[in-house]
């Protein structure tokens, strides 16, 4: 996974879903049980299909993890660097066109 820096979060900038981190927190919590729950029903031996549909569900689950700060990110980030103008937001707009790029090949 590729790490990116933004200079803007050292300059004090939160990012946009900090208003609802709770929540995609509590979120991610409840993907990562529904991880866990993944791995017993393998060690378990689980039929096939059953892991699958499961599989089908967590994926949904972190889509719409992803989908939201897409979403926050938008509505916060790239906006504001949008109302100032200059390369920032060219900058903003090229990152967010490359993440929802990576979101779709997912």
């Amino acid at each position: 996974m590729t790490e990116t820096h933004d200079p803007t979060a050292e300059a004090g900038v939160v990012p946009g879903y900090s208003d609802d981190k709770k929540a995609v927190l509590a979120r991610l919590r409840r993907v990562e049980g529904q991880v866990r729950g993944l791995t017993r029903m393998v060690e378990d031996d689980t039929y096939c299909i059953d892991v699958l549909t499961q599989v089908s569900a967590t994926t949904k689950a972190l889509e719409a993890v992803a989908l939201k700060l897409l979403d926050e990110h938008l509505a916060h980030c790239v906006v504001d660097a949008a109302r100032k103008g200059g390369p920032e937001a060219d900058a903003k707009v090229a990152e967010a066109s490359a993440a929802i790029a990576r979101l779709v090949r997912s």
